[in-house]
């Protein structure tokens, strides 16, 4: 098993959430094969690549890629492109989902799924988070949009998800979206390749020290949903008529005016 860890600026939370990574492994040795973390250093400019590599140890590999490409997506596509494993997946590295959701996406896989991701909105999940009613709102609105471009999923943001290499790898190939919002096209690419797709309940806790900023990031991750919606959705009808790249905002209006006035912003997971 390979897993992903897209990092910027991460020197300080890396070594606890290795350290976790690597107890927790070797204690589920009999669910969970031996993982090699591959930890992309997006453009850091602290010292996340040599903290990352001084983390490399007999007990668990950890290698070191570089992607000059500022965004979580395209962090996680260049990790992507670096695996060989017939099962992969990413994370984020401050190590906000329960490492138990190992073990679960592992008993899916093993049942015949191709993709387990975690889930924050299904039954059974646990959340601590500190966002206000406002952010709340704004992540409500964001999941609606998205249960357009990828519908049925009921979180697409949660950072922990696994898969079958093959299938990973092959989505990845056409990912286009560079940052925050990358899963919803990821997720819509899996569902058009016929990808079976199962979201399980997870324990997720909002760690400090997020590197997402709610007034840059926030209206981004609305912008990339229109583009993506140009780009996976050109011809569908949930959207009432054909959407284009030049068309997509148009769709999406709702989520401008609401970002217009400052009144609501996404909640999105980050690495």
């Amino acid at each position: 098993m390979q897993l992903i860890i897209p990092a910027y600026n991460e020197e300080a939370r890396l070594p606890g959430t290795i350290a976790a990574l690597r107890a927790h492994t070797l204690g589920a040795r009999e669910s969970v094969s031996p993982v090699e973390v591959i930890v992309v250093d997006n453009a850091s400019s602290d010292d996340t690549a040599g903290v990352a590599r001084r983390l490399d140890s007999p007990a668990m590999r950890v290698r070191v890629i570089h992607c000059d490409i500022r965004g979580k997506g395209a962090a996680v596509r260049a990790g992507m492109q670096a695996t060989t494993a017939s099962v992969v997946g990413f994370m984020d590295a401050d190590c906000a989902t329960d490492l138990a959701a190992l073990e679960a996406a592992m008993r899916h896989l093993d049942a015949g799924a191709d993709v387990a991701i975690g889930s924050r909105a299904v039954e059974g999940s646990e959340t601590m988070q500190r966002h206000s009613q406002v952010r709340s709102h704004g992540a409500a609105l964001y999941r609606r949009l998205t249960n357009k471009i990828a519908p049925g999923i009921a979180d697409t943001q949660c950072g922990f998800k696994l898969m079958r290499g093959d299938v990973a790898r092959s989505a990845f190939e056409s990912l286009r979206t560079k940052g925050f919002s990358f899963d919803v096209e990821l997720l819509a690419r899996l569902q058009d390749a016929g990808a079976r797709i199962v979201e399980f309940p997870v324990t997720w806790i909002d760690m400090p020290g997020s590197t997402f900023v709610p007034a840059r990031h926030g209206v981004m991750s609305f912008v990339e949903l229109a583009r993506i919606a140009g780009y996976v959705r050109p011809l569908d009808r949930r959207f009432g008529r054909v959407v284009t790249l030049e068309k997509a905002p148009q769709i999406f209006a709702p989520s401008a005016s609401v970002l217009s006035t400052g009144a609501a912003l996404p909640t999105i997971t980050e690495a």
